[in-house]
């Protein structure tokens, strides 16, 4: 089990960035497969980004292809979120999550350790 700790969000216009981080305690960090979650008021959390334990394989959710980068840096036990050309549609809180495996993981159900969230505001 690993604590996650998100910062970096905050309110930003649409077209601007924002990068978000995680990071994570313990010695295991590497092993773990991490992703980035959304959820947005009366919508159902989505997986909009993942990564496996090695960088070597990652995902992105349809609406964020091309805007959002998910990477990793297992020595610094952190995972970040680079979103780019940000949209309204994309406020919501966002939560990382890690979950020990060697797979990409996609859905909420398979990740077992979650952050409490930080705060995306995009204005129109």
């Amino acid at each position: 089990q690993v604590q996650l700790v998100e910062s970096g969000g905050g309110l930003v216009q649409a077209g601007g960035s924002l990068r978000l981080s995680c990071v994570a305690s313990g010695r295991t960090f590497s092993t773990y497969a991490m992703g980035w979650f959304r959820q947005a008021p009366g919508k159902e959390r989505e997986c909009i980004a993942a990564i496996t334990w090695h960088a070597s394989i990652t995902y992105y959710a349809n609406s964020v292809k091309g805007r959002f980068t998910i990477s990793r840096d297992n020595a610094l036990n952190t995972v970040y979120l680079q979103m780019n050309n940000l949209k309204p549609d994309d406020t919501a809180v966002y939560y990382c999550a890690a979950d020990r495996s060697y797979s990409l993981l996609v859905r909420s159900q398979d990740y077992g350790d979650w952050g409490q969230g930080t705060q995306v505001t995009v204005s129109s």
